[in-house]
């Protein structure tokens, strides 16, 4: 009988004892690990300014590089009104304009304009008009690019038309419009 209430303290007693022990030894460990990760965060605190920083300025300057707008016609009519300067500054004459269909691209929602543009005897401006639209601080592109020449062994007169395209923020997913309302 001795023995069994000797077994009996030690299954009720002495084993949850144990067990309770264990685990606490556990749980405080996690927690030291967790504490010493904190710890290298604190540590590394400056550095990881520094990269949020600089990974803010990049953002910025990706945004600067967008074109404005909610939607994809504000976004081509913004894209027009910037090839019409560019063409009026380099003396392209533009016969039409026309706002192609915009395409989603992850993040980000590509715009683009179809013009024709008249026939012009410099190749200079030309060149500048087309050197203007690669390099614009909107980070526009030509994506496509058709070139008539009258006269192949006179190149004289040159005409044709491009598309030119720029990216616009996507717009926001369903989800992404419930947590702004």
């Amino acid at each position: 009988m001795v023995v069994g209430v000797g077994i009996l303290i030690y299954f009720l007693g002495v084993l949850p004892l144990v067990e309770y022990a264990k685990k606490t030894e556990e749980e405080i460990l996690l927690k030291k690990r967790a504490l010493v990760r904190y710890d290298e965060f604190l540590q590394n605190r400056k550095v990881i300014e520094e990269d949020l920083n600089r990974t803010v300025k990049q953002y910025e300057g990706v945004q600067q590089r967008l074109l404005p707008g909610e939607t994809p016609q504000l976004g081509a009519a913004t894209l027009q009104e910037v090839v019409k300067r560019l063409s009026e500054k380099n003396g392209i004459g533009i016969r039409s304009f026309r706002i192609l269909d915009s395409k989603e691209t992850g993040f980000f929602r590509k715009v683009s304009i179809h013009i024709d543009f008249n026939p012009t005897n410099s190749m200079l401006s030309l060149g500048q008009f087309i050197y203007d639209i690669e390099n614009h601080e909107r980070g526009l592109m030509i994506s496509e690019m058709d070139l008539i020449i009258f006269n192949p062994r006179m190149p004289t007169q040159i005409q044709g038309s491009l598309v030119i395209s720029g990216l616009m923020k996507a717009a926001p997913t369903p989800k992404e419009k419930g947590k702004e309302g």
